[in-house]
C-alpha cells in the first residue's frame, strides 16, 4: 500500500481543487462519502478503498481535461476529500502498527 500513497503523493491537480478538497477534508465521514462513491454494501479497508477511489478520480480527471459536458467539479472535490480522509486513516494506521 506505500506505492498507493506515493501515488498520491505524485499526484498534480489544480490547485483551487485541491483547496477546496482540503477544506471539505475535515469534515470526511466515511461510511457516507464512501458508500456515494462505490456503491452500497461492505465497506472496502482504506487501502483498498483507496486504491478505487484513484481510479475513479483518474476518470473525474480524464472528464475535466476533455472538458466533457457531464463533468462535476462537486463531484470532482467529493471524490479527492474521500481521497484525502482514506489516506489520513491509512497513514494512521501505519503509525499505529509501527508503535
Amino acid at each position: 500500500m506505500n506505492d498507493i500513497l506515493t501515488t498520491l503523493d505524485r499526484l498534480r491537480r489544480p490547485p483551487l481543487l485541491i483547496r477546496a478538497a482540503r477544506i471539505g477534508a475535515s469534515e470526511y465521514r466515511r461510511a457516507p462519502h464512501l458508500r456515494r462513491h462505490l456503491g452500497y454494501g461492505a465497506l472496502p479497508r482504506s487501502g483498498q478503498a483507496l486504491v478505487q477511489l484513484v481510479e475513479v478520480e483518474a476518470e473525474l480527471e480524464r472528464d475535466r481535461k476533455q472538458r466533457a459536458a457531464g463533468y462535476s467539479a462537486a463531484r470532482h472535490v467529493d471524490v479527492l476529500i474521500a481521497m484525502m480522509g482514506e489516506a489520513r486513516l491509512l497513514r494512521a494506521t501505519r503509525l499505529e502498527s509501527v508503535s
